[in-house]
């Protein structure tokens, strides 16, 4: 029995520190980022470089854990974890997510931002509806309720963001298409972080195996989306094109991001995931403030509070 609830609060400690670090992660993540993306001096770095780099990083990291716990067995460890058959159940995530990105560059060259954000909440719906259909979730009408406020105030939130700002243009002007983009994109997002939480909990390789599993599909699509999208300017400025400290420590940043995302996963799941970014969009925003220019509003406000009704009304048994 005290094995028992030994495990109990390991889990509860587990899942309530990967959610909190998320929270942190994200955060401080978005405030970098925007630094280096705008006060940065030199030239600009590509994201989809930095994107490939930290996924390179986050799987060298998960081979030297693996290679620490069993330094002997290590090389047929790797080659077991390349070329088994279930490996290859991490390229939908892998292939999925780079599909999203797409879909949200076809969404926002189509798509004002108002409407963009708006219509993007719907993937907090969609993947609790992907996760009663695939992993068979039970949510009360309480804890639906909150998912629907969530979504709300997480748009009010995004939409104060860009008050005040530079108007949004569009590349085109198919709004028909934008909008099916952004729904595509909620989809993608919702079926592949239900499915990569199916694989993770009902699977017995370790977190650290499956994260390798995952950092090679995403570096090879990685890759690929970056030849396509940014082949001009890495033959002109090279792959490390507008690398300094700062954007080094985003990277980082992110590297860790993939790794504490598999624990919320594994621990907890995509819905708090969901709850946790939420949070840290307000926290980000909050700290703007001081900061960055951004202004104090009146849909921020309203938005904030909404969130957390929301967090406090998923949080009722």
């Amino acid at each position: 029995m005290k094995a028992y609830l030994s495990g109990i609060s390991r889990e509860r400690f587990l899942r309530y520190t990967s959610l909190l670090a998320l929270v942190l992660q994200t955060t401080i993540g978005v405030l970098l980022m925007r630094y280096s993306r705008t006060f940065s001096q030199g030239p600009k770095y590509l994201i989809s470089s930095a994107v490939v780099t930290a996924e390179i990083i986050k799987l060298l990291v998960c081979l030297a854990i693996i290679w620490k716990e069993d330094p002997a067995n290590f090389l047929p460890t790797v080659i077991s974890i390349i070329f088994s058959k279930d490996a290859f159940k991490l390229s939908v995530p892998s292939g999925l997510y780079a599909i999203q990105n797409n879909l949200l560059y076809i969404a926002l060259s189509n798509l004002d931002a108002a409407p963009y954000q708006v219509v993007y909440q719907l993937k907090i719906i969609i993947t609790a509806l992907f996760s009663v259909l695939i992993l068979n979730h039970q949510f009360t009408p309480m804890k639906w309720l909150s998912m629907v406020l969530l979504m709300g105030g997480v748009a009010l939130v995004q939409l104060s963001l860009d008050e005040g700002g530079a108007e949004h243009k569009t590349i085109g002007n198919n709004s028909l298409l934008g909008l099916f983009a952004v729904l595509a994109s909620c989809i993608t997002s919702g079926f592949s972080g239900v499915y990569f939480e199916k694989i993770l909990k009902g699977t017995s390789p370790s977190l650290w195996v499956r994260n390798v599993q995952l950092g090679i599909f995403g570096t090879i699509f990685g890759v690929l989306i970056m030849c396509i999208n940014d082949g001009g300017n890495l033959a002109r400025g090279g792959y490390f094109q507008g690398y300094d400290l700062i954007v080094w420590v985003v990277i980082l940043v992110q590297a860790v991001g993939g790794l504490i995302i598999a624990m919320v996963v594994k621990y907890a799941d995509n819905i708090l995931k969901g709850f946790a970014s939420a949070v840290s969009i307000v926290l980000s925003s909050v700290l703007s403030l001081y900061f960055f220019s951004f202004t104090l509003t009146k849909n921020f406000i309203i938005g904030t509070t909404i969130v957390v009704v929301a967090v406090y009304l998923y949080s009722l048994p």
